[in-house]
């Protein structure tokens, strides 16, 4: 776009503004041999004037003539009819341009001489007029081009972005009017599939969910429900040896299920997105709320509205509603879920807390180990919480044993990432016969 703008114009200050410079330049010289001729006729006429009143022609008359304001410096030289010569103004030496003029009722010659490089000069000055105009027009159309080409190449890069975020997984891009009417309706496009994309990928997450629960908990029910039948019956070495090859059937059906969701988290791995965190926390509020009143318990949320993660939607709510539903199984009184920033690194914190007796001290070590409970429950919730933290690039810590207070570390969206700083909000271009432009939020 540089290019052809500046060729376009270069191309017409060749073919219109040099040819014009050249004529200009003549135009100039012609009317300043124009004006020596008409002081060389009135010169004549003023000295026939003189000599019909038979008075004497002396360098004073002449004086007026040889100059003044816009008017180029003069020699001048009368020859009268006598023979006698009279002049004005300072000789010109070296090259010169000579106008001459007849007295009409008599053999009076009149001569105007001036300097050559004085009238070249000024058909120069309008030659270095035009190309400095010229110079002008290059620079405005640089100039003009270079905005028009930033005012397109910049939504194009955020196109460019953004369908490198949903390649990357980040399949739900914010995507701000430009201001380019075709450029809006491919990014309105490019939302659109975004949007389909993230609603397979919600049902394949979904599944995923779905068959971590429906497979994990007949499979601990069985390995209870074997480990029951082993102890009823000690001395019985047939049941016991049945018992634990069942056992290790049941473990390998287990590390079989735990790989197959591996690999599910890892082919969906990278759909970080960023998350309005008040969101989740009041859909986990909404699903637990009912239950912590019916137990005469409260749940509080302290966080801030404006608090953005990059997380999965479906991953960091599981993980909430896991501290939450531990904080109502093992914990007591007011449950706290609590937001913070954590240093200048962008990193956000969640906090769940409660005022129970805590985490046992021999338990601390291994609440995030499989299998490893307090006595209510599998041991699988918070081991499954800490996988879904670690796939979401977060972490989920005990920071607290007494009163109980578990972390959960997530990234914030950088501002890099925010569509007002890389692409500031343009105005909308109408797609009728009158456009008509939005002034900018």
């Amino acid at each position: 776009m540089i290019l052809a703008t500046v060729s376009a114009v270069a191309v017409a200050v060749i073919l219109l503004g040099f040819p014009l410079a050249f004529l200009g330049a003549q135009l100039v010289k012609d009317n300043e041999l124009r004006e020596l001729q008409i002081r060389a006729t009135n010169i004549a006429r003023a000295v026939e004037g003189r000599l019909g009143r038979e008075d004497p022609v002396t360098p004073d008359v002449l004086e007026p003539y040889v100059g003044g304001e816009g008017r180029l410096g003069a020699y001048i030289e009368v020859v009268l009819p006598t023979g006698e010569r009279v002049t004005a103004g300072e000789e010109v030496e070296g090259r010169r341009q000579m106008v001459g003029a007849l007295g009409s009722s008599s053999n009076t010659l009149v001569y105007v001489y001036v300097p050559y490089w004085d009238l070249y000069l000024r058909s120069v000055q309008i030659i270095m007029l035009v190309v400095v105009a010229a110079v002008v027009a290059l620079g405005a159309s640089i100039l003009v081009a270079i905005w028009q080409a930033n005012r397109l190449s910049a939504p194009l890069l955020y196109l460019a972005a953004s369908a490198e975020q949903i390649g990357s997984g980040q399949v739900r891009p914010r995507v701000e009017p430009s201001g380019v009417e075709e450029i809006d309706l491919v990014a309105a496009e490019l939302v659109r599939s975004s949007d389909r994309l993230a609603q397979r990928l919600a049902v394949e997450r979904q599944f995923s969910s779905d068959a971590s629960h429906q497979l994990r908990t007949p499979l601990t029910a069985l390995t209870m429900r074997i480990e029951e039948m082993a102890l009823a019956a000690p001395d019985n070495e047939e049941i016991q040896e049945e018992a634990r090859v069942s056992l290790e059937q049941v473990e390998r059906l287990v590390t079989v299920v735990d790989d197959l969701l591996a690999r599910t988290r890892r082919a969906l791995g990278g759909n970080n997105e960023a998350v309005r965190l008040a969101d989740i926390v009041n859909q986990q509020v909404e699903e637990w709320g009912p239950t912590f009143e019916a137990l005469d318990r409260e749940l509080v949320v302290d966080v801030d509205p404006a608090t953005m993660v990059l997380a999965t939607p479906g991953g960091l709510a599981q993980v909430l509603a896991t501290l939450v539903e531990n904080s109502l199984k093992h914990g007591g009184g007011t449950t706290t879920v609590r937001s913070r920033a954590s240093g200048t690194s962008g990193a956000v914190v969640i906090e769940v807390s409660d005022e129970g007796p805590g985490v046992p001290d021999e338990l601390a070590p291994h609440i995030f180990e499989r299998e490893v409970t307090s006595g209510a429950g599998t041991g699988l919730g918070l081991a499954l919480a800490r996988d879904l933290a670690a796939a979401d690039g977060g972490r989920l810590e005990l920071s607290q044993r007494r009163p109980p207070v578990f972390s959960l570390f997530l990234s914030g969206v950088p501002k890099s990432l925010d569509p007002s700083v890389v692409l500031p909000v343009g105005s909308v271009v109408s797609s009728g016969w009158s456009r008509r432009r939005r002034p900018p939020t």
